[in-house]
């Protein structure tokens, strides 16, 4: 249904980043080669805070995300390393990599600096400007030149709006250029709600249950070019 959306939008190429896993990417694969649509095979990192292999309760939990993209062949058998040593010996209640397997495995992958909960905008959220050109320099390095992109969504979140203001001084400071994406959990604005109840489902919680964990807008869909002009024009 995904990629039979994009392809009434017209899109040209489309990503799976999932969190952590790369369990969907051959059928996401197949279904794009069939839909003539160009499939980007990726994935949505956690990154240890130190070393992946540490594990102290309060502080190594406490992951950074960010997005990896496979340019190429060699990009790609390099993301199937990254997340396979995640679950081997990065596990510690997620599957993570650090910065020094990255740097191992770093040919063929495009970066971006993820969501909110990526390092840059963490950084960004704490109004630590310089940690922020620091790290985003840092995974620039890494990546190489080109090869990281600060990344900008706006989901009318109020802290998206902060990290927008955020990216354009690192930007601004830094030269590293800009993407502005949109994470798609549904398909159609109106799928929003069937997607709550799923979460309901998946962590055995009510609708009524106010402390459960929601996504606090319906802006989490597949938006056409036109909606994304509108957001970032």
């Amino acid at each position: 249904q995904l990629v039979n959306k994009a392809a009434q939008l017209n899109m040209p190429a489309l990503a799976i980043t999932d969190h952590g896993v790369m369990y969907g990417v051959i059928d996401f694969y197949k279904a794009c080669k069939k839909a003539g649509i160009k499939p980007i095979i990726g994935c949505e990192v956690y990154v240890a805070p130190n070393r992946r292999t540490e594990r102290v309760p309060g502080r190594d939990d406490n992951n950074r995300h960010l997005i990896l993209l496979a340019e190429n062949q060699e990009g790609y058998q390099n993301l199937l390393k990254l997340v396979s040593q995640a679950h081997i010996d990065g596990f510690y209640y997620k599957p993570r990599v650090d910065k020094e397997l990255l740097r191992e495995h770093n040919k063929g992958l495009i970066a971006l600096s993820a969501c909110l909960a990526g390092e840059v905008s963490q950084h960004l959220l704490n109004d630590q400007m310089e940690m922020a050109v620091r790290s985003a320099l840092e995974y620039e390095e890494i990546f190489g030149k080109g090869n990281f992109y600060l990344e900008v969504q706006n989901h009318g979140l109020e802290e998206e709006l902060k990290v927008i203001r955020g990216m354009f001084q690192v930007h601004e400071q830094t030269g590293i250029p800009m993407v502005a994406t949109n994470d798609v959990h549904y398909i159609n604005r109106e799928d929003a709600f069937i997607q709550d109840v799923l979460i309901c489902i998946q962590t055995g919680k009510t609708l009524t249950d106010s402390a459960r964990m929601s996504f606090s807008s319906e802006e989490f869909f597949l938006k056409s070019e036109e909606e994304m002009e509108l957001l970032f024009g």
